[in-house]
């Protein structure tokens, strides 16, 4: 099953891929910093990183941004709030909240994969 997504790319984004699924079977579709400059994100430290991506959902889903389990892995670099929540009546640009829970500062540089995003249906109560 596939859904449309409307996706309004930020000038900042200009020259970046749009999300893209790393192989058929992927959950989640791997999202990209869109830093003018590179930001070192100390250890215990956290930064809002953009994505130069503003979206526009189907009604009854949300974008779930959650961490990439290889960032996790080898250098502690989280999703803050994972995982972060896109309502389906966002209209901003999609930023994610970076985390290092590592021991080294981390360096986020343009372009670089930094998070995953996982559309899901939501079922109001």
């Amino acid at each position: 099953m596939s859904v449309e997504i409307a996706v309004r790319r930020l000038a900042h984004g200009e020259g970046l891929a749009l999300p893209t699924y790393a192989t058929p079977g992927a959950a989640g579709m791997d999202m990209l910093a869109a830093v003018a400059e590179p930001v070192t994100i100390a250890p215990g430290g956290r930064a809002l990183i953009p994505t130069g991506l503003a979206i526009a959902l189907p009604a009854g889903h949300e974008l779930q941004i959650r961490p990439r389990s290889g960032l996790a892995l080898r250098n502690g670099i989280v999703v803050a709030n994972s995982p972060g929540t896109i309502d389906e009546d966002y209209r901003g640009e999609v930023q994610v909240i970076l985390l290092n829970a590592g021991e080294a500062p981390f360096v986020v540089e343009r372009g670089m994969r930094i998070a995953q995003a996982v559309l899901a249906p939501v079922i109001r109560a």
